[in-house]
Parts: structure tokens; C-alpha cells; sequence
């Protein structure tokens, strides 16, 4: 994808959230909020922004949005191969005092989630 359809206009991707994934982003920080959608907005233009990384054990095309915000930490997960769209799937601030791995509880989640969502827009 380039982003540019022939009027050299940008082309986006709809952007799609779980519901429960939109209700736990909501609580995050305003500030920290802009810069996950910023992020994803670049997402949507067929591009990667700096804090987004692919997630390692969940199949291609799901990312991580890594946002170091003040002293806390929050990940905003992300699949590019599910449908048109892209669709937001997880929020969550990490507490995990154990480095940078991600807890997994929260790779449970994912994974559940990335399940129900295929599901789901098989039916479609």
C-alpha cells in the first residue's frame, strides 16, 4: 500500500475498536491518548510510527504501540490482517515490574481476542 491513491490524495484504512479496548483507552492520560491515535493514524496512512514495534508469538501484522508516558507505561495492540480495517484489539497501562516483556495475561487477551475478532469477520 502507498498511501496515495492517483489524485495523489492519502488513502486510510478505516480504524475499528473492540469495544472493551475503546473503554480501557479512554482512561488513559489525554495527552497519552493523542499520541496513540497519532500513532494509529499513521497506521492508517500505510505507515509505521516510531513507538509502534510488531508483537513477537501473535502472526504477522499485529503491533505494539509502546508509549513511555510521565513514569508510567501503556500499550496499545493493533492488527493490520484482520478485514479492511485495522482494528484496535487491547489497551492496557503495564505495571509489570519485570522489565519490558509484556505480561501474560495481557498476551492471553490478545490472543483471545485476535480469535473471537477472525471469528467474527468470517461471518461478515
Amino acid at each position: 500500500m502507498n498511501g496515495d491513491d492517483q489524485n495523489g490524495e492519502q488513502d486510510f484504512r478505516p480504524i475499528s475498536w473492540i469495544k472493551a479496548t475503546r473503554k480501557d483507552f479512554s482512561k488513559f492520560p489525554e495527552k497519552a491518548r493523542l499520541q496513540i491515535l497519532n500513532a494509529l493514524e499513521i497506521a492508517a496512512a500505510g505507515r509505521k510510527a516510531d513507538i509502534a514495534k510488531p508483537m513477537k508469538g501473535l502472526g504477522s501484522g499485529v503491533i505494539e504501540i509502546a508509549l513511555r508516558y510521565h513514569t508510567n507505561a501503556y500499550r496499545t495492540i493493533y492488527a493490520l490482517e484482520l478485514g479492511q480495517d485495522i482494528w484496535v484489539i487491547h489497551a492496557f497501562q503495564k505495571k509489570s515490574k519485570t522489565g519490558i516483556k509484556t505480561p501474560k495475561p495481557e498476551i492471553d487477551k490478545i490472543r483471545t481476542r485476535i480469535k473471537v475478532l477472525k471469528e467474527m469477520l468470517k461471518d461478515e
